[in-house]
């Protein structure tokens, strides 16, 4: 049986609450996710790698990406756009969070657009689907995805939460 992949765990105050950390051994973020979610951000893990087949430990600023973190909730919000990342998940929900990477700071499109993005334009429930799997919200920004209507609609960490991201850049 192989090791356990050892995952690093911090915490960081925000205006909009506790926000979990999860890094790799070489710094990548694997994992972020809201205290008050954090049950969901476990069964994610365990889905992607496997229940017992990880260990989370505290840790300081792993990887730099808390400190990272903190500038973009004190006004930097570019600097998320080049933190390491590393996710698993199918070829199709790959697909859509690396799409999710391409959306500006400031801006927001549609599911509809999502789809297209990633090459399957009537594939717009299932690109919303792997959108509410993405287990780096923040940074693989999810929360830049709104209703063709222009509502906001389906973020993981609430409808309040995602007004005040949008908010901070500037999208709203």
């Amino acid at each position: 049986m192989p090791e356990p992949i050892d995952f690093k765990l911090d915490r960081l105050v925000t205006p909009v609450g506790e926000l979990l950390i999860v890094a790799d051994a070489e710094g990548r973020l694997r994992a972020i996710d809201w205290r008050d979610y954090e049950s969901r951000m476990h069964r994610l893990l365990d889905r992607y790698y496997g229940a017992g087949r990880y260990m989370i430990s505290p840790a300081r600023d792993p990887g730099g990406l808390t400190k990272a973190m903190r500038m973009y909730f004190e006004g930097d919000v570019a600097v998320i756009d080049t933190l390491p990342v590393e996710t698993t998940g199918t070829p199709f929900q790959r697909g859509v969070w690396q799409a999710l990477r391409g959306i500006k700071s400031g801006t927001t499109i549609s599911y509809a657009e999502l789809a297209q993005r990633i090459g399957s334009p009537r594939a717009v429930r299932a690109a919303g689907l792997a959108n509410g799997q993405n287990p780096i919200g923040i940074v693989l920004p999810c929360h830049r995805v709104i209703g063709s209507n222009g509502t906001l609609t389906g973020y993981g960490g609430g409808l309040p939460r995602k007004k005040w991201l949008l908010e901070h850049e500037g999208a709203l």
